[in-house]
């Protein structure tokens, strides 16, 4: 876990661009950001991260930086994943404040002004691009609302209608406090959230018909991403005091299992006194239920314990999230 610091950056901008198999894009997409921000006048850098591309993205990343001296590339020696590309783009970011974009110009360069003077004129922390008007088949269309509503209701971000759009925009402080892999890319406004960065708001943005290549996503996301954000919010929530969910969880399937228990040997006693005919208790159904709940219970209290034990020799058991110091 990184801690949040004041950080002092001499440059306006840093564009972090993931890419993976994007040679045609590429020349097109740098071209374009340069005729903005240079017609802007701000101070910028373009840090292109090939992620282990296996057609020539890298040798025109070389050439182009030839031409834009503002560019800098960074290569993965294989494919790794949008996450971590991110996460070495977000390490590498010097500007005042951090804008990703997709490189296969579905995301327009012109939106970046406008992100980058809301994040300093209304003080967020992070703005997320919302593609409003999607140019995408129904079959990623339809799973994509389902996916962000589940997302809303999690996190508790109601702001939010586009949780895994591309463009996005950040402080510098905030890149530089978030871990990002797997396939957490889709929930970097959570993980800032859970970092203690609560000033997120949302852009409307212009989504691009793919002018080149294809898609690199398939469906499998969807099932990764979902994973993922259980993850997130387990390990937001429950990292530094496991037992808490564990404990309650366990307690709550033990004293469900040993309530049945004790209700099926009171109903067997009260046959009895009253001369009734009765069944044994390991005859009933509810018995066996009973007994699974019960070692459930008592297994997920383990797992928490042990949990807990883990946490507290962990060497970063005592890293918080700091803000500003006087």
């Amino acid at each position: 876990m990184k801690f949040a610091r004041l950080y002092f950056t001499p440059m306006d901008i840093s564009l972090v661009i993931p890419l993976y198999n994007e040679a045609e894009s590429l020349p097109e997409l740098c071209a374009w950001i340069k005729r903005v921000l240079d017609a802007q006048g701000y101070s910028y850098e373009i840090i292109l991260v090939d992620d282990g591309s296996n057609d020539n993205s890298w040798a025109v990343i070389q050439s182009l930086k030839n031409d834009i001296p503002e560019i800098s590339g960074i290569r993965f020696r294989r494919n790794y994943g949008k996450s971590a590309a991110l996460n070495v783009g977000f390490e590498a970011a010097q500007g005042d404040v951090v804008i990703t974009m997709d490189a296969d110009l579905q995301d327009s360069p012109d939106e970046i002004p406008v992100l980058f003077q809301r994040i300093k004129e209304e003080n967020l922390d992070v703005i997320s691009g919302w593609k409003k008007k999607r140019y995408d088949p129904l079959t990623k269309t339809i799973p994509t609302k389902l996916f962000n509503a589940v997302t809303r209701k999690m996190s508790g971000i109601h702001n939010l209608h586009d949780f895994n759009c591309g463009l996005k925009a950040y402080k510098n402080e905030v890149v530089k406090s978030i871990e990002v892999y797997g396939e957490m890319h889709r929930y970097i406004p959570v993980l800032a959230k859970w970092a203690g960065f609560t000033q997120i708001a949302e852009q409307v943005v212009e989504h691009r018909a793919r002018k080149y290549g294809t898609t690199k996503f398939g469906f499998s996301r969807f099932v990764n991403g979902f994973l993922d954000l259980l993850s997130i919010f387990f390990v937001g929530k429950f990292a530094k005091r496991p037992m808490h969910f564990f404990g309650t969880m366990g307690m709550l399937s033990f004293l469900g299992g040993l309530a049945i228990t004790i209700w099926l040997i009171v109903d067997k006693l009260t046959d009895i006194s009253k001369g009734l005919a009765y069944r044994n208790v390991t005859d009933q159904p509810l018995f066996y239920i009973a007994l699974v709940a019960i070692i459930v219970g008592f297994q997920l209290f383990l797992t928490g314990f042990i949990a807990e034990l883990v946490s507290r020799n962990a060497p970063e058991r005592n890293h918080y999230h700091i803000g500003d110091k006087v």
